[in-house]
């Protein structure tokens, strides 16, 4: 566990947790009033009248008090009316009926206080309560009555803010009477209320309804929009967590209508409205605990398959098919009582297995689970009216605290997932690097492998040239020169051969890089002295041509010794006073043309008298792919070196 964590479950910390929920619970409670004392009168005693028979009397327009059957009793504001004992049950009247009667409760209040007020004036009731409906009489006449059935009239908001004068030259009414019609069972309250100065009274209500509604009203829409986001999450990656939650949050949504609910009425009737709110909990209590189970890694299959089952139990024995309204109403404590059973163990066990577990994540959950079980129990309290009728109903803020611990809980995975990769890119990163130092080392070994064959190679290479050219020039010298055959001249001259010889040798060790021109160019620059000292001038005409992939020094010293061979042809064999050098490219070949003036000579007789000139240049011309096209006439000598741009392999 991280020390901040360590930190934050530490006794004095969580007392200090608890007094600060327990001080907001009281800001709550006390409510954010803040008015002129003699602009608003708080009315905490009225006059009651019940009316309980078999039948119910409709609304009328116009109401004398004086006229209602019964006797007037003073009662304490809030007010919780119980159940009806005196009505009827068996009479053929109330069995006969499709709907079940109605008590009838009158509230009468004199608004003396007000008459000498010269302002427009408010009646505010903070929260009535009853399978049934409301209606109010100022003065007798009918002012305010509550639209839907009685079912949704239970659940739906329950303040009541109703101008009683509008202008400042119309007095307030003398007399309110409030009529409630409610079921028998279950029990009916009413708060107490406020009369006064409008604008007051007005801003009671929006600071109360903005804290008791809009406020959760905004975090569970918050919640339910992360919970969206996390079910497009699942759909991609099909992680459960994302489903979870967006159950969670949708569950949630459904189980707090009732907390948020205005006075405009769903699609949904009132039965499947009951039935929506109270299998929502069941539902979201299965998803926590299977979330839980995430975090604290845990997994007690045998009580999710229990629990699961009971869900599914519930929800199929509370369908209203039959839209039993009554029924479902009164089944409704009984429902809340398997709820309490079940959070309670969903807590319990979150709290024991977190508790246990080193999981951050767990054990704020948890925390917020017992904070909403405590909040949910005082609710309870509150419908039962053990506890005060007018106070904050505090499980909307508990869903606000469980979606703050899930908005955390998302934002430390989204961290952790971040230092994760971090973590996984910078281990990647030292082993991409000792990665490339092996290839760097390999390559290294590699290189030198192959600089050791490549050296090797030429090796073989100048070995078999120097062994076949001037080896073999230098022999033929060292005999003619021991059988005293040759003048100084001629010795002169074969040395000069073995030393242009030597000299090719070395010039095709020279990087050409495929380039024909440069080769060209290397041997211009070791003919031309001798050309010039010959008498014979050189034309060089040389375009551009394609490179040639195959040229390396070995097909490159063939190239020279074939186009040497040419030159030395010229110089020795005719009365060549001109040569000319061309180069082009023309279906596939790159051609070396070299053109003499010095009379032509019998080719074919010199190819049959045994001459080796020609004979080597054939064969070097073989052994590379290229062909010789010699021609000869009486103006001079044409040889065209025609080399393939491309060889084939082999």
């Amino acid at each position: 566990m991280k020390p901040g964590t360590r930190a934050f479950w530490r006794p004095d910390v969580l007392a200090r947790f608890v007094r600060l929920l327990l001080v907001c619970g009281g800001l709550l409670a006390a409510g954010p009033w803040a008015w002129a004392a003699d602009a608003v009168v708080h009315y905490t005693r009225a006059e009651m009248l019940r009316e309980e028979g078999p039948r119910f009397k409709p609304l009328a327009a116009q109401v004398d008090e004086a006229a209602l059957p019964g006797n007037w009793t003073t009662v304490e504001l809030p007010l919780v009316i119980p159940k009806s004992a005196a009505l009827p049950a068996a009479s053929p009247a109330a069995s006969g009926t499709a709907k079940p009667p109605l008590v009838t409760t009158w509230l009468r209040v004199r608004l003396d206080e007000l008459q000498g007020m010269r302002t427009p004036t408010h009646f505010y009731l903070i929260r009535w309560l009853a399978a049934g409906q409301i209606a109010v009489y100022a003065d007798g006449k009918l002012r305010y009555r509550s639209t839907g059935s009685p079912v949704w009239n239970l659940f739906n908001h329950p303040a009541l803010l109703l101008p009683l004068n509008l202008t400042a030259d119309s007095a307030p009414p003398r007399t309110l009477l409030i009529r409630m019609d409610s079921l028998p069972s279950p029990e009916a309250a009413i708060s107490s209320f406020y009369a006064g100065d409008s604008n007051s009274l007005i801003e009671m209500a929006a600071k109360r309804d903005w804290l008791a509604y809009q406020l959760p009203f905004m975090s569970s829409a918050a919640f339910l929009a992360v919970g969206i986001f996390s079910l497009a999450v699942w759909v991609i990656r099909r992680h459960p967590a994302s489903l979870l939650l967006f159950v969670i949050a949708l569950m949630g949504a459904i189980r707090r209508w009732h907390f948020q609910l205005g006075p405009e009425k769903l699609i949904v009737s009132d039965a499947w409205f009951i039935w929506l709110t109270l299998n929502a909990l069941m539902w979201q209590l299965l998803a926590l605990h299977h979330f839980m189970q995430l975090l604290h890694g845990r997994v007690m299959r045998r009580l999710g398959w229990l629990m699961l089952g009971i869900a599914v139990v519930f929800s199929v024995i509370t369908l209203p098919f039959a839209s039993l309204v009554p029924s479902l109403l009164v089944i409704r404590p009984y429902a809340h009582l398997l709820l309490i059973s079940m959070g309670t163990v969903v807590t319990a066990i979150g709290l024991w297995h977190s508790w246990r577990s080193p999981s951050p994540d767990a054990k704020m959950l948890s925390f917020a689970l017992l904070i909403s079980y405590v909040f949910g129990f005082y609710d309870w309290a509150r419908l039962k009216y053990v506890l005060d009728l007018e106070s904050y109903y505090l499980t909307p803020y508990a869903a606000m605290i469980l979606f703050a611990v899930f908005v955390v809980i998302m934002f430390r995975q989204y961290v952790g997932a971040l230092a994760t990769v971090e973590q996984l890119n910078s281990g990647l990163e030292e082993r991409l690097k000792n990665r490339e130092t092996e290839l760097a080392a390999s390559y290294e070994k590699l290189r030198e492998a192959e600089q050791r064959q490549t050296l090797s190679q030429e090796r073989q290479r100048l070995t078999q040239d120097m062994h076949d050219g001037l080896g073999s020039s230098l022999v033929s010298a060292l005999r003619v020169v021991e059988g005293g055959r040759l003048s100084e001249a001629d010795v002169a001259e074969v040395l000069r051969g073995c030393i242009d010889d030597l000299k090719l040798t070395i010039d095709s060790m020279e990087p050409v890089e495929a380039d024909l021109l440069l080769l060209l160019a290397t041997l211009r620059f070791r003919l031309g002295p001798r050309l010039a000292g010959a008498g014979v001038s050189l034309q060089w005409e040389i375009s551009d041509v394609p490179p040639l992939p195959w040229l390396d020094p070995r097909n490159a010293l063939h190239i020279l010794r074939i186009l040497q061979e040419a030159f030395t042809n010229t110089l020795k064999h005719t009365r060549a006073t001109q040569m000319r050098v061309t180069t082009g490219a023309q279906d596939g070949y790159v051609t070396v043309t070299i053109t003499d003036n010095g009379g032509g000579f019998p080719v074919d007789q010199a190819l049959a008298g045994g001459g080796k000139g020609l004979a080597n240049q054939q064969r070097r011309a073989q052994a590379i792919g290229a062909e010789i096209v010699l021609t000869t006439n009486d103006a001079g000598t044409t040889l065209v070196l025609k080399l393939p741009e491309k060889r084939l392999p082999g």
